[in-house]
């Protein structure tokens, strides 16, 4: 029996504006019905490597296939496995949320003895029955991520492409919305590949391509990639930090990453330095925590610097 292609399957993307490199020579696979998370921060590629993927953006150098179609030649058909949700709003904010799903559903075709049913299906999926009347630019910002993401899977799409689909809603409204993908994604092996900037949504993906000015830095399971540094991480916050930091580097003999007003330590045996931290400073420590590397430690290590960009003082 011959197997089915993967989701998805890029091979040497390049992508220029001009004199700036947007992607060189970026490789990936997504298996079917993989949750994959494209995580970096601004300016790292992924919005460039997303509408690529989306057909947005003509292919320069490299190729793609979608579940064993080509991105160059068969770019019609690819768009009807796919469904998309930008990271800004796509819905009509004038006709009410029945309205925007139906429209969305005749556009691919779907025929009109099945998209009553199909769009019932999908607002009671995804708990807008209520809202079905409802003029979308009357919701907030939740619930018409909600109605985006159901627009997005009116046609049952293969792939999913979510670009930061979390942007502008508050941490509530965050966690159901990631609860829908994954529900869904559960539901009818949907593959899905979402774009992120914030660790904790990249946490909840199963595998991730870490990207950083073009280039993919790391790939593989946020455990794997986190596994994949020594030690753990020590994060100590003082009364006066650029007096006592000195005094802490030379007692873990390690030197410190400042993040905001904290110093951090990657140590081997960080709970026994928290007791000595402690024994040695004593009311001076205003805050201190044990954890275990974070994908932005990966990164870091990685590229010696931190999200934000910034340069790790640390760094050769």
């Amino acid at each position: 029996m011959t197997e089915s292609p993967p989701a998805l399957l890029a091979h040497d993307i390049s992508h220029r504006y001009g004199n700036h490199q947007a992607l060189d020579g970026v490789s990936f696979q997504v298996e079917r019905g993989c949750l994959f998370g494209l995580l970096g921060p601004n300016g790292s590629g992924k919005t460039t490597l997303f509408r690529l993927l989306a057909t947005l953006l003509p292919l320069q150098s490299g190729s793609v296939q979608i579940a064993g179609r080509d991105l160059k030649t068969d770019s019609a058909e690819i768009r009807r496995l796919l469904g998309v949700t930008f990271q800004s709003p796509a819905v009509d904010p004038r006709l009410t949320v029945d309205e925007n799903l139906k429209c969305h559903g005749r556009i691919y075709g779907i025929p009109k003895s099945e998209l009553a049913n199909r769009t019932d299906r999908l607002l009671n999926q995804f708990a807008l029955t209520d809202r079905k009347r409802s003029i979308v630019g009357d919701l907030s910002g939740g619930l018409r991520r909600r109605v985006e993401l159901a627009k997005g899977l009116m046609h049952s799409p293969e792939l999913l492409l979510l670009d930061e689909p979390s942007t502008g809603l508050d941490p509530s409204a965050r966690r159901q919305f990631w609860d829908l993908i994954h529900e869904q994604r559960d539901r009818d092996g949907t593959t899905v590949i979402v774009t992120t900037h914030l660790m904790e949504e990249a946490e909840g993906c199963e595998q991730l391509l870490l990207l950083d000015r073009g280039h993919v830095i790391r790939s593989g399971s946020p455990q794997e990639l986190q596994s994949s540094l020594d030690g753990q991480r020590l994060t100590v916050r003082t009364r006066n930090n650029a007096d006592f930091r000195p005094r802490l580097e030379t007692l873990l003999s390690a030197e410190a990453r400042p993040i905001c007003d904290r110093l951090c330590f990657r140590i081997s045996e960080a709970a026994s330095a928290l007791q000595k931290v402690m024994q040695e400073f004593g009311d001076n420590i205003v805050s201190a925590e044990v954890a275990q590397p974070t994908l932005e430690d990966v990164f870091l290590e990685t590229t010696g610097r931190d999200f934000t960009g910034e340069e790790s003082e640390t760094a050769a």
